[in-house]
């Protein structure tokens, strides 16, 4: 029998992989234009796969001139969820959880580590997810310098609020400070950056205006992102600024591994490790 989703997951998977598109497209002209063809410069595209049902592909560039480590992934999985993903579903309230454990999931996951530690690193998912009792979109994106310029800060949050504002007035507050309490290290009692937006289980009864605003968020990330990249990539930097970047880094790592929700829940329903350990940064230190 015919999901009636089949069409609504179609959908958002191509718009997913759409968007990788064209950030792919997008940061290799950044690299283009900042001391011509680079060989580094560009992706390396792998299809991922996960054992149990679907896959994706990522896009990795490692040591270009701009940016040290960027990886741009897309995924469209399916299965059936473990005992305790199930159980972690269940304590946000989706319900059927143990009458009927499939699942589908496809998004868009993005993290950029920059070479010139007065580029701000950044962040950026977008995802649906599905089961048979219910289905949501969530994702969002932060800013993470370690040299932090107030303007910076400004535009890639009045940026984010100008896409949230056109859907609902009340996103942005409410995204933002979910952002700060989401984003926050607490073992080190401080926030991993200068934050941005985050929400999950969006899932307001208009899958339609749901889908538009998720769509807003990603289309929102290079206006928000590009223009702080293009402004500081060739600004001079001091070794010390370089060991501030490698200790925030460390920081970085840390939330990662310890707190994130897409890192867990990619490891517990067995998609390819490097996928999901993209987001780590190539080099890093500790005090």
């Amino acid at each position: 029998m015919t999901d009636p989703f089949d069409d609504r997951k179609a959908r958002a998977a191509a718009w997913f992989r759409s968007l990788r598109d064209a950030i792919v497209t997008a940061f290799e002209a950044i690299e283009a234009d900042f001391g011509g063809p680079n060989p580094a410069g560009r992706f390396e595209v792998t299809p991922t796969t996960r054992p149990d049902g679907g896959g994706g592909l990522m896009s990795v560039m490692r040591g270009g001139r701009v940016f040290e480590k960027i990886g741009v992934n897309v995924s469209e999985v399916h299965g059936e969820l473990g005992a305790r993903a199930r159980a972690a579903m269940a304590a946000r309230g989706v319900p059927g959880m143990e009458a009927d454990p499939r699942f589908w999931a496809s998004g868009i996951s993005l993290v950029a580590h920059m070479q010139n530690p007065q580029a701000p690193a950044v962040h950026m998912n977008t995802r649906m997810f599905w089961t048979p009792g219910a289905s949501w979109f969530g994702g969002g994106s932060d800013l993470n310098p370690c040299i932090e310029y107030a303007g910076d800060t400004a535009h890639f949050h009045a940026t984010l609020q100008a896409a949230c504002d056109a859907h609902d007035p009340a996103y942005y507050p409410r995204f933002k400070a979910w952002a700060d309490e989401y984003f926050f290290v607490p073992h080190r009692g401080r926030a991993r950056g200068v934050g941005g937006i985050f929400y999950d289980d969006l899932a307001t009864g208009d899958w339609e205006a749901d889908f538009a605003f998720t769509q807003a968020v990603g289309r929102a990330f290079l206006p928000a992102f590009e223009p702080l990249t293009r402004a500081r990539m060739a600004q001079p930097f001091t070794e010390a600024d370089r060991e501030t970047q490698l200790i925030h880094r460390g920081l970085y790592a840390e939330y990662n591994l310890v707190y994130d929700r897409g890192t867990k829940f990619g490891l517990e329903t067995g998609h390819d490790a490097n996928a999901v350990l993209m987001s780590l940064p190539p080099v890093a230190k500790w005090t």
